[in-house]
């Protein structure tokens, strides 16, 4: 099979027709090659295909992927080729992917992609204007690059699981939100969309290295600032914004519901004493920290009088800043967004709709997420491979289809 050469910038053949009415998003046009990962690299890539970006997910030819079924939703909107990266034709498959992309994205850890011959000076070679994108937990240096870890150890290590608990209690883990996804997808999609950004002016692409301690390190900035003037001194669940305050944490109901309390304001607080139906000259002053044990006393005596529906009836249009704490099936039917529709109905269960949202250039609705190798032969057909080096491809194994052969594209 035909691995060499170089394309030049903007030379990528037209992908598969698209068509042009509708919405089509803000990344229209771009091409994104995923090697496909679990976690933040599936995330950022839904992201970025729901805004608009074509994403060609490479799957192992065996098909098989660890936690597969939770990423059903992060695979959306996504088509499939799948290819054995440890065999030189489909690692040389995926050299000839890259050649017609804008972006490449690998969560490997550091150097695989190099032993594979897919790292980012081979793929640059062919194709310099390509944004190599790299997702790891350490990061590509450092005495841990090559150790393995998860969101928990990210998070960990760069002290923001430390803050995360209650007073006296252990350290809690919040899902694997702050690591995986805040700290890691997101931030990899920043990086991605600045490197882009940057090639419109240098006609270069480059690497884009980064690190879920990284990125959850970045969102540790107010708190280190707040720490550093000594607003923040006590140890976690004692904090005001760790659930140590008792106008800012969550209160159980009559009914084993709860509401969340977010009356950092004067003004919200004032509703706040309102609604529970509380003197404010009856209640010790609330900057004095030495109050706050007894305010939460006062505080949860109310709360657990009537149930969590009262409560949020109660608190309905003021100000106080209280709202119900709401299961994720109970937060898809609340008014608010609903009539935005933050998230959607896909038959088989709810997923987030794309975000942000954006006036002139709507995201499109979300494709369904492929099978591996679902487009083995279509994509590889664009790729500018011929019918007889994808059979070749699939006979040897370095290639396989959703259904093993799949049918031939049309001549």
């Amino acid at each position: 099979m035909e691995t060499s050469g170089t394309t030049s910038p903007g030379s990528r053949p037209p992908g598969p027709p698209r068509g042009t009415a509708g919405p089509r998003g803000p990344l229209a046009g771009l091409r994104i090659i995923e090697l496909a990962g679990i976690g933040p690299v599936p995330f950022a890539c839904m992201m970025l295909a729901d805004l608009g970006a074509e994403v060609i997910r490479v799957d192992r030819a065996g098909g098989g992927r660890a936690f597969g079924g939770w990423h059903r939703v992060l695979d959306r909107g996504r088509r499939s080729v799948a290819l054995d990266l440890k065999d030189p034709e489909g690692a040389a498959a995926v050299l000839r992917l890259a050649d017609h992309a804008d972006v490449v994205v690998e969560g490997f850890r550091p150097g695989v992609a190099e032993r594979l011959g897919i790292g980012p000076d081979a793929c640059r070679d062919r194709n310099p204007s390509l944004v190599y994108a790299r997702m790891t937990g350490w990061g590509q240096d450092g005495p841990l690059a090559a150790a393995p870890g998860h969101d928990i150890n990210y998070i960990a290590l760069t002290g923001a699981l430390d803050a995360i608990g209650t007073d006296g209690g252990a350290p809690v883990p919040p899902v694997n939100l702050l690591g995986d996804f805040a700290g890691g997808g997101m931030l990899l999609v920043c990086g991605i969309l600045a490197a882009l950004h940057e090639r419109r002016r240098s006609g270069l692409g480059q690497t884009v290295d980064t690190a879920i301690v990284d990125g959850t390190a970045s969102l540790l900035a107010m708190l280190l600032a707040m720490r550093d003037e000594g607003s923040w001194d006590r140890p976690r669940g004692g904090n005001l914004l760790d659930g140590g305050a008792p106008f800012y944490t969550t209160y159980p109901c009559a009914d084993g519901g709860h509401m969340a309390v977010g009356a950092l304001e004067e003004r919200f607080y004032a509703d706040l004493l309102t609604g529970l139906g509380l003197a404010p000259g009856t209640l010790p002053d609330r900057a004095d920290r030495t109050n706050w044990p007894a305010l939460r006393t006062a505080f949860a005596a109310r709360f657990a009088t009537r149930t969590r529906e009262e409560w949020t009836a109660e608190f309905t249009g003021t100000q106080a800043c209280v709202t119900p704490v709401l299961t994720v099936r109970e937060a898809a039917r609340h008014p608010q967004l609903a009539e935005r529709g933050t998230y959607l109905d896909t038959g088989t269960g709810t997923a987030p709709a794309p975000a942000p949202r954006f006036g002139r250039t709507p995201a499109p609705a979300p494709g369904p997420a492929p099978s591996p190798g679902e487009h083995t032969r279509q994509v590889l057909s664009e790729s500018g491979l011929t019918l007889r080096e994808i059979d070749a491809l699939i006979g040897r194994g370095a290639a396989r289809t959703a259904e093993g052969t799949g049918p031939r594209p049309a001549r």
